[in-house]
């Protein structure tokens, strides 16, 4: 008798998009899509939250508090940097699309947006 074999999903499947970075983004309370340099950008009240840059390069940032960054970097080193300067030093983080998991994009963005969101405060 042949046994059934369960195949793992390939990597592509595994890989958030730029639509699901869209879509996270845009699931939370007030949340909306504008454009900064060139850039989708997500803002609540109208600061913004996190960034898509472009198609290209696969990646996005989400702006986090330092510890919420160290978290992230901690958890999933291939998926997360700081971004340059003192924007990363502030908790800015770039997001690799294809090293992701689906758990931490939900994760980051949610940290981002409640940042952002006007009353929410800060939490991990």
């Amino acid at each position: 008798m042949l046994a059934t074999l369960q195949l793992r999903p390939s990597l592509e499947t595994l890989m958030a998009g730029a639509d699901d970075f869209r879509r996270i983004a845009l699931s939370f309370p007030g949340a909306e899509e504008k454009a900064h340099m060139g850039h989708p950008d997500f803002r609540v009240g109208g600061r913004i939250f996190a960034t898509l840059h472009a198609a290209e390069k696969g990646t996005g940032a989400v702006m986090l508090t330092p510890e919420q960054q160290e978290l992230a970097l901690e958890a999933e080193p291939e998926a997360f940097a700081p971004a340059a300067g003192a924007w990363g030093r502030g908790g800015s983080t770039v997001v690799r699309l294809d090293a992701i998991s689906d758990d931490w994009l939900e994760r980051v963005l949610e940290w981002a947006w409640t940042k952002r969101a006007p009353g929410k405060g800060q939490s991990l």
